[in-house]
């Protein structure tokens, strides 16, 4: 990875299975648990300079299981939790709602640049960042969060389980 200053770099993180465990469709705190280690990963991560950045699905929103109001009350709760244990919070949350089967006629798209394996998120915050793409990191725990940073010019690292920051350590 190459040495860039620290305000040009980011470390991406797809949310479920990655930052939380996956519930399918979470969107309620109280069905809110951390991954071992996400709230150390992140307060790491902007320790060393990282900005740090979510990038997740959510095609709940798109089905109608849950809305963007419902899932941005989840994020500020995330950041005031992270605040709480760690002192940071998440820099930027960029989600995609849109879904080829879905029920709100809105988020219906078959191929939306945001949805990932699309690198749509990605791209946008490199620009809202001012990022250079080959000092950042993905983390992500499927094959289309490999392939969206693969799309971004950006190195990734597929989470597998276990603790996210000895994962993030290692990857860097």
């Amino acid at each position: 990875m190459t040495d860039t200053s620290a305000k040009n770099r980011a470390i991406f993180f797809d949310r479920d299975g990655v930052l939380n465990v996956d519930t399918g469709y979470l969107f309620r705190i109280e069905d809110f648990e951390w991954i071992s280690g996400a709230p150390e990963a992140v307060a790491w991560a902007a320790g060393k300079g990282y900005q740090t950045i979510v990038v997740t699905n959510q095609s709940g929103i798109a089905r109608g299981y849950y809305t963007e109001d419902s899932m941005n009350c989840l994020h500020r709760w995330m950041n005031e939790d992270l605040q709480r244990r760690t002192g940071c919070s998440i820099d930027a949350f960029y989600h995609s709602p849109f879904h080829p089967d879905a029920n709100i006629p809105v988020y219906k798209h078959a191929d939306h640049p945001d949805r990932k394996p699309n690198p749509g998120m990605v791209l946008r915050a490199i620009q809202d960042f001012s990022l250079s793409p080959e000092a950042c990191l993905m983390i992500g725990d499927k094959q289309s969060d490999m392939e969206a940073a693969r799309r971004s010019n950006v190195p990734s690292h597929l989470f597998q389980g276990g603790n996210l920051l000895q994962a993030l350590q290692s990857a860097l």
